[in-house]
This record gives C-alpha cells, structure tokens and sequence, in this order.
C-alpha cells in the first residue's frame, strides 16, 4: 500500500508550507463556523473554510510543480519577516536559562551574558558604551 502511495505522488507537489498553512487555515475557519451557527456568517465561514481545505489538497496532488512551487516561493518572502521574528523570540527563549539577555542604552543592540557572573560591566561590542548589570 505505501509503495502505491509513493508510485502515485511521484510528479506531483506533495506537501509545502502554503500547503501546511492553507489546511490549518482552513480546519480553524471551519471551526470557527461552528460558533455561528446557521447564521449566514457561520455559513460563509463555513464554505471558506472548506474553499481552503480544497484547495490545499488541489495543490499536493498538482503536476504542475513549477506553478505551485513559485507559488510556495512568493508565500515565503511575503511572510519573512513574520517567520523571522518568531524564530528569533524561539531562539532568544531557549537562551534564557544560561543567559542574560541585555539590551544598550545607547544603540539597542541585543547583548548576550552569561549568568552567574555577579555584578558586571558590560561594554556593547556595537557603540562601546558602558553599563553595569546583574549576571
């Protein structure tokens, strides 16, 4: 069975993040339906909802892997920035438990000490300003 899988995505898109983003896009508005209703504005979630999930699938079992792969592309450099960020806030909290992570008053430049170090001066590397913090 999972070989007839394989034989039958070969060619095709299979999963990307568009993809990801547009099936949990989708199942949250379906639910989100759910609190509406037969309202006529649950009922438009509703088929939004399933517009999205539709159109995911449309998108793994696609041959035309140039045209969704473009697509996939432009989706990335739209939400850089977005994606960036909270990588970074990730990355910053996994830090917290041996570091102390202190911002310049001069420059704002993010400085990285490590804990346990008593009272010390820190010089940023950035503008060379000085300031004494807690490690």
């Amino acid at each position: 069975m999972k070989e007839k899988l394989i034989r039958f995505m070969q060619g095709r898109n299979g999963v990307d993040s568009l993809s990801k983003f547009l099936l949990i896009a989708g199942v949250v508005v379906v639910l989100l339906s759910a609190m509406f209703g037969s309202h006529p504005a649950g009922m438009f979630f509703y088929f939004l909802g399933w517009v999205l999930i539709i159109y995911c699938y449309f998108r793994m079992f696609s041959r035309n892997v140039t045209k969704r792969y473009a697509e996939n592309q432009a989706f990335l450099n739209k939400t850089y920035k977005i994606r960036s960020f909270f990588q970074k806030q990730i990355n910053i909290w996994k830090q917290r438990r041996v570091y102390h992570i202190y911002t310049c008053p001069g420059c704002r430049q993010k400085i990285r000490i490590p804990r346990g170090k008593g009272k010390i001066e820190i010089r940023c590397p950035k503008c060379g300003t000085t300031f004494i913090k807690k490690s």
